[in-house]
């Protein structure tokens, strides 16, 4: 892996702040794409799966600015996100010309959600939305999935998404998924993990190598938009 700064920072949000680390390749004056990374509920910016990610864009030379947002209300998650997305506006030693947004469950649902907020002010601001493990609906609860989908089904239609979820899923009924898949006017696509869980887990393979084979595939779609 190419060598890299990690930098722990205290994003201003109101009169509070919140955590965010943010990893920049070493030759950094020369990146112009950075992607914003948040949890799922529960959890923290210190979550693996999204510390493996951020390490694997910054060594493929993207910038990489993940935080910590505790909150269960969806609205309070989604003003987080957009003082972390002002925050890394504002640095003035990086010339950044593409941010993506992406997050794991919840995380991912205020990224697409302030996705569609700022997508109606203007087209430039932020390019696409990487979705891992979209909550569709909790444990058996299906009916929740119209409300919950929302924010991805008025996406407009030069947004990018890229859905990253297992076929084990218990929060992604496939038929439900598929069903809003059709209603989206977002250019899309999904890679699906055999074996894996909402956690993204898969029995009988190594953490490792499911979190390589993961953020290739985020890689990958990243460097096609870029094209």
């Amino acid at each position: 892996m190419d060598k890299f700064e990690e930098e722990r920072l205290k994003v201003p949000f109101g009169s509070k702040h919140l955590d965010a680390a943010l990893c920049v390749p070493a030759s950094g004056e020369d990146v112009h794409t950075a992607v914003i990374l948040t949890h799922g509920a529960g959890g923290d910016m210190n979550f693996t799966h999204l510390v493996s990610l951020a390490k694997a864009l910054v060594s493929e030379g993207f910038i990489c600015l993940r935080f910590t947002c505790r909150a269960l209300n969806l609205g309070y998650r989604v003003k987080a996100y957009w003082a972390v997305w002002d925050y890394l506006k504002s640095l003035q030693k990086f010339t950044i010309k593409h941010i993506y947004f992406g997050g794991r469950s919840m995380g991912c649902r205020a990224a697409a959600a302030l996705a569609r907020r700022l997508s109606d002010e203007s087209e430039d601001a932020v390019q696409g939305v990487v979705c891992l493990s979209f909550p569709l609906h909790p444990p058996g609860q299906t009916h929740a999935h119209q409300q919950r989908s929302e924010d991805l089904r008025t996406l407009p239609e030069h947004m990018r998404v890229l859905f990253v979820s297992g076929t084990d899923d218990n929060m992604c009924d496939r038929v439900l998924f598929n069903g809003m898949l059709k209603e989206m006017k977002a250019q899309v696509e999904v890679f699906w993990l055999q074996g894996g869980s909402h956690g993204l887990t898969v029995k009988g393979r190594a953490e490792d190598s499911v979190l390589d084979e993961v953020n290739l595939k985020v890689i990958a779609w990243i460097r096609e938009q870029e094209t």
